[in-house]
């Protein structure tokens, strides 16, 4: 990462760029081998049923979208671009939304994201402290995302029944 932080813009932006357009591509063409794999075993059914043909449409319509916010994610962009792939969304609409993503990605990397790395890793390396903040904010996040869940497990589940019936009816 450090020898990125040294190169120039107009060095770092297009060494970005491929790097991402060909672990992207990689993405998608090993989602599209997994399912034609697949298509050769018992699982073969289950693939072309006709819920599975209503999520390839859907991946041919709305998948390029995405695509493309998929790269302003952390962890997203892997299964999104594996998911396109097993949907086999059409090339021509499969390359110019990962080349557009691939663009603001490596824009993104090569002005701000590696400098605030490069700052986050000196502030943790440099003070005992940040890291004792850093734990503080996981644990908080984990705690709220928790809470959240049970809270949303114990609300009862609303029918479209019930959806008619207002509070003064009961």
């Amino acid at each position: 990462m450090d020898f990125l932080l040294n190169l120039p813009f107009h060095v770092a932006f297009p060494a970005l760029f491929v790097i991402v357009m060909c672990r992207a591509n990689a993405t998608y063409w090993l989602g599209r081998g997994t399912v034609s794999g697949l298509e050769k075993t018992r699982l073969a059914e289950r693939l072309t049923n006709s819920d599975a043909g209503t999520a390839k449409r859907w991946i041919a319509k709305w998948g390029p979208g995405a695509v493309v916010v998929s790269f302003l994610t952390i962890g997203v962009q892997t299964a999104v671009n594996f998911t396109a792939g097993a949907g086999r969304m059409p090339l021509k609409r499969y390359l110019p939304a990962v080349t557009l993503g691939s663009i603001i990605w490596a824009f993104l990397y090569a002005t701000a994201i590696l400098a605030l790395i490069d700052t986050w890793v000196g502030l943790l390396a440099g003070s005992p402290w940040a890291w004792v903040v850093v734990g503080l904010v996981v644990l908080g996040v984990v705690a709220l995302v928790l809470v959240r869940r049970r809270l949303r497990a114990r609300r009862p589940a609303v029918t479209p029944v019930d959806a008619d019936v207002s509070p003064r009816d009961l």
